[in-house]
């Protein structure tokens, strides 16, 4: 039997793409990272944001700010939409101030500029122009947003920002090495060159603190008594509202600030949220009407994410580009919706830290080995504690195996649920939600390979 080159199988496949799309206008705008000139149901927090942020402007330092809510409520759009509008005013008043300036040496003459810039070199700027002119011309506003996911130590974070200022290849600092104190002045030092008002977001600050400790938000807290030339504000945007609890009493006395929560869309919000991009993203008629207000009912079931409504809606549409299709249909969601939770299940496992990992590890082990047997959470501990010493693991309390249980049932990856026996007492039940196999594929290929074949230890009850 005759059969296709795969070069050309390949080739035919590219030559297809080539042409443009009948589906989609312009993708990209169906990306959660893009950041659209208006954000629907998001203009109360935006007010409040930027009027913290706004006395940067005047060269004043703004007060620290806390975000929380859940993911896909658009904290990060929000705040990178108000960081774009800041540095652009910012930019235009510094241009103003910079324009009166030069219109004024223009008219004192060219020998009175002489004197001046003669002056200017035995006393400096700040003494001859006058402090509050040269803070006008100095009053740059400076927005960096970072992820903390990515940039997880405080070594990186300070490396990150000092080298958001650096001028060439040069000057940018190794990504290890220096002394704390050495990346410290340096980052000083850069921030005073550049002047103005810095405003820095970590973005999942919870990670940075959870993995680091929360040694480096206490020194860019107190890094405005050792600046002279320039100011420093912090945003925090975290998906824990109990974050706080996590930080020293001199970290969280020193951030202080203020904190806004981000309520979840509501399936109407959302609906409107995919108007929006359907109306910048796709070709007129392509959507059948259904599609929208499907994407919008699961993703407002799923703590109203306004990145999950638009993942399904582009990866539904990528569905039918793929199969040659001229209209999104409700089925085609249907399939994406089952696509992307194939997706999620297998990142969040794998960005799991590793004792969470371990505990995740021993429920579908007792699930593969045990059948429609019941889970508790005693049996599960034992079983925990038995996978660990065979790992090399260090063996934590029960206690602490019980948090991560309540985490990984918040993650969707696990159910629980605290049942009465009577005079037995009460405890708690566990079921997996997640394909037992292809979880344990993805979870096994690390430290886990050497016990992925142990049985569990212990024997446990049937289900009732």
């Amino acid at each position: 039997m005759w059969r296709m080159n795969p070069f050309d199988t390949v080739k035919n496949i590219f030559e297809a793409f080539e042409a443009p799309s009948r589906i989609f206008k312009n993708r990209e705008v169906l990306r959660s990272s893009y950041v659209p000139d208006y954000l629907p149901h998001r203009q109360r927090e935006i007010s409040l944001v930027a009027s913290i942020l706004a006395p940067a402007l005047r060269g004043e330092t703004p007060t620290n700010l806390l975000i929380y809510g859940k993911p896909g409520t658009g904290k990060t759009a929000s705040a990178n939409f108000i960081g774009r509008a800041l540095t652009s005013r910012a930019s235009d008043l510094t241009s103003r101030y910079i324009r009166a300036f030069l219109e004024l040496n223009r008219k004192l003459g060219d020998s009175t500029s002489g004197i001046m810039e003669e002056a200017s070199g035995v006393v400096g700027y700040d003494e001859l122009l006058g402090e509050d002119l040269m803070k006008e011309l100095r009053r740059g506003v400076h927005y960096i947003y970072i992820n903390c996911q990515q940039v997880d130590t405080g070594y990186r974070l300070l490396a990150h920002l000092a080298n958001h200022f650096a001028r060439d290849w040069n000057e940018r600092v190794p990504i290890s090495g220096w002394s704390p104190d050495t990346l410290y002045g340096k980052l000083l030092e850069r921030l005073d060159r550049e002047g103005g008002v810095t405003v820095v977001v970590l973005d999942e600050v919870d990670r940075l603190v959870a993995k680091s400790g929360d040694d480096v938000l206490y020194t860019l807290t107190r890094i405005n008594s050792d600046l002279k030339h320039s100011r420093l504000s912090l945003v925090g945007i975290s998906n824990d509202l109990k974050f706080t609890d996590m930080l020293d009493g001199r970290v969280k006395s020193s951030l202080g600030g203020e904190e806004l929560v981000f309520p979840p869309y509501n399936a109407h919000q959302l609906r409107d949220i995919l108007n929006q991009r359907a109306e910048m993203g796709f070709y007129p008629g392509v959507l059948e009407e259904g599609v929208i207000p499907l994407c919008a009912a699961i993703a407002a079931q799923e703590f109203g994410d306004a990145r999950r409504a638009l993942e399904l809606l582009k990866v539904a549409g990528e569905i039918a580009e793929r199969e040659g299709e001229e209209k999104v249909t409700e089925d085609h969601v249907r399939r994406a919706q089952s696509r992307i939770e194939e997706d999620r299940v297998g990142e969040v496992i794998r960005t799991l830290p590793n004792q969470p990992k371990l505990v995740l590890f021993t429920i579908l082990q007792m699930k593969r080995f045990g059948g429609d047997r019941r889970i508790t959470s005693g049996e599960v501990y034992d079983n925990y504690r038995f996978y660990a010493e065979r790992a090399g693991m260090r063996v934590l309390t029960s206690r602490r195996v019980s948090e991560f249980i309540s985490e990984l049932t918040l993650l969707g990856l696990i159910d629980s649920r605290v049942i009465s026996f009577g005079r037995q007492g009460r405890t708690k039940v566990i079921d997996v939600k997640i394909p037992v196999k292809r979880s344990l594929t993805v979870i096994s290929d690390g430290i886990f390979s050497d016990v992925a074949e142990i049985p569990p230890r212990y024997t446990y009850r049937r289900a009732f």
